[in-house]
Formats: C-alpha cells, structure tokens, sequence
C-alpha cells in the first residue's frame, strides 16, 4: 500500500488505508504500507518517504525493491501527496502491476496556466495503471471506458453504537440541548465546498422563527494538510456565526476518539451535511453518519446515484441554497416520524459500505490484474 497519509494522521484516506490492510492482513495476506513520517501501526510493517518528488519517488523504488510485492495499491488523493505530479508516474517505476484506488480525480497544481496538462497527468495515470478502482460514481464515470475497472466504495471507522435513553439525554445536556432542544450535527473538516455557510444561515433562520435548535461541529475543525484558503474559510465561518448572534447555538467538539463521535452522533436528531458539489460516495462523513445510522439531511448528488433515495434514506435539499436548508429542518423539527424513517433507512442503506464486501471485492480486483 501507498498512502499520502496514514494513522495517527488525521484523514479519510489514511483511516480507509489502515482498516482495508488490517483487513488484508487479517485474511493471512503479508502488507506493507509506505506513506510519510510520523505514521504507526501495531500490525503492519510501515516505511516513510521524506517527501512526494522526485527523491520521495526513488525511495519508493527503493522501497518496493526490498519489499518485492505481487501488487502495489497506490491509495491516490491529489492533496494527500502535497499536490506532487510525480506520483502520477508510480506505475512505470513500481515494477509489480500497479492497481489505483482514485478516492477523486482533482487535478494537482503543476504550474501557473499548466490548462490540459493537469487533466492529462491524472488521465496518464490511471491508463497506466493495471486495475483502477473508483469509490464514487462521479469518477466512475470519468473512467469508464478503462477495461479493468470496479466501483468500491469506502468505508466508515467508526464503529455503531447506540445509546440508552440516558446516556443519550447526558451527552445532549453536555452540548447545551434539552430533550425538546433541536440538536443538528455536522461532521467532518470544515471546508467551503462542505457547504458549511448555508447551514449556518439556515440555523439562524430557524432560530429567528422561535425554534429551540442548536448545532455541534463533531471532530476536529480542519485537517494538518488544509490551505490558507481553508483557514480564511473557517476565519470567515466563524464571523458568520460571531454575526448572526450564534455563538452561544454552536457547539465544537475539536478532536475526538472514534467511539466519542460515535457518542455524539447518537445524540444529535439530524446530521447535515449541505456538500456545494452534492452528496456522493466520496464524501467519507456522508458514509460515516450512514454507517451510525443517523437521519441525515444533504444536498443533491450531480450524478443519479441510485442507492440515494429522497425522504427514505436521505432527505435532499438543492445545492447551495440556504433557504432550502431552512425549509428541510423545520419539515424535519415538526414530523419526528420521519426523522426515525431516515434513520431505518440510513441502517439498511449502511450495507453497501461494509467492510467485508470492501475487502472481498478489492481482493477480486487484485486477482484479475496477476
């Protein structure tokens, strides 16, 4: 396996590397795992490159030479090899067939008015690659006339559990919520394509309108590897909220254990998660809140995604639209009903993330390219 990041690292696709080899380990496969330093595992051998250029590439070879294995996973997130073109040219180095799992296809930087280019390195890539594997349809798509191609989808780390009546009114009286209190979650770094702004506005409106409802921020607020850009959204976000008088309505956790945001998943009534580019397969919150169960309120997907259905499993709102977002909670705050037909459906609907049929399913793809 290669990753640009790796445990105790925060991140998606870290945690979806760690659980995916534990996984194959557990199977009796031998896994190796290169990614950078600072990482650490109980069970897997782990190597480190200094970084993603060109010396981090020749200690990769160097790597896989000692190592010797039948199949190279290369776990590929632009920002998660620092925006780096060289890993795109892994495949021609490696030596063992080089299977791509794409967790998205945004473009790196390579440099100012670089046009095409940067659509062509990732293309490059993922033709050169012995297998590929998509884990939304968005990507799916973009790759579909590639002969040696599955959809996986990723899976959640963070184990179910449910609460006792008790313990949930506990926890909910630690972020400020009474039983009659309105509790809304969100999880995931805060970023501008998660749409966060209209949740705040709409939080606004509704309280505006006499509703007891509140919002807490599960986990830490943004990643070690976030722009400048991200942190003068977050800065903005949190005049937004200093504005609309919300100060004492928002809740944040900073960062949490997997069993604690389990906990405050369960105490919340509604997560939402109002993505600018809509719900999809990639957005590892959606899958987690899913795999918890929740009754969850996101946007539209851009792509039919067949496995998302309005007011059974999810309730979808348009995208970016504050006004939307207000709509869909104060239809959800007055018909309890149907926050519990969200949650059933989030339960039955989880089934498609498990994480035997993850692995299952990437071993057959591994198979089919030796």
């Amino acid at each position: 396996m290669i990753s640009g990041e790796f445990p105790p690292m925060p991140g998606g696709v870290g945690d979806f590397t760690r659980i995916l080899s534990e996984g194959l380990h557990a199977c009796g496969h031998e896994v190796s795992v290169l990614s950078r330093p600072g990482t650490a595992s109980a069970s897997l051998p782990l190597s480190a490159v200094d970084s993603w250029g060109l010396k981090g590439m020749s200690q990769a070879r160097a790597w896989l030479r000692r190592v010797n294995p039948d199949i190279v996973n290369l776990q590929f997130q632009t920002a998660a090899f620092d925006m780096s073109p060289w890993i795109h040219f892994l495949p021609g180095l490696a030596g063992p067939p080089v299977v791509t799992t794409f967790h998205d296809l945004r473009f790196p930087y390579l440099f100012p008015k670089a046009g095409p280019l940067r659509d062509w390195i990732v293309m490059r890539l993922a033709r050169s690659s012995a297998g590929v594997i998509t884990t939304n349809h968005e990507d799916d798509s973009r790759l579909r006339a590639l002969p040696r191609r599955r959809l996986i989808p990723i899976g959640s780390s963070i184990k179910r559990h449910s609460f006792d009546p008790e313990e949930r009114s506990a926890r909910r009286k630690q972020l400020g919520a009474n039983d009659g209190t309105f509790l809304l979650g969100h999880f995931g770094f805060v970023k501008a394509i998660k749409g966060v702004h209209h949740l705040i506005d709409a939080l606004a409106g509704i309280r505006r309108d006499g509703q007891d409802a509140r919002l807490v921020f599960i986990g830490g607020r943004s990643n070690t590897i976030d722009s400048s850009e991200d942190q003068r959204y977050l800065r903005d976000l949190d005049e937004r909220i200093r504005r609309l008088d919300l100060s004492k309505a928002v809740h944040w956790t900073g960062f949490l254990t997997d069993a604690e945001v389990a906990d405050h998943f369960n105490a919340v009534d509604l997560m939402v998660l109002p993505f600018t580019d809509g719900a999809s397969y990639r957005r590892s919150s959606l899958i987690a809140a899913i795999h918890q169960g929740c009754a969850i309120l996101t946007t539209e997907p851009t792509i039919d995604i067949d496995t998302f259905i309005h007011e059974q499993n999810l309730w979808l709102v348009k995208r970016e639209s504050s006004g939307g977002i207000q709509i869909a909670l104060a239809r959800t705050l007055s018909n309890r009903e149907q926050l519990r037909t969200l949650s059933a459906g989030a339960v039955e609907l989880s089934k498609h993330f498990d994480w035997d049929v993850i692995r299952d399913d990437t071993l057959a793809l591994y198979e089919s390219c030796l």
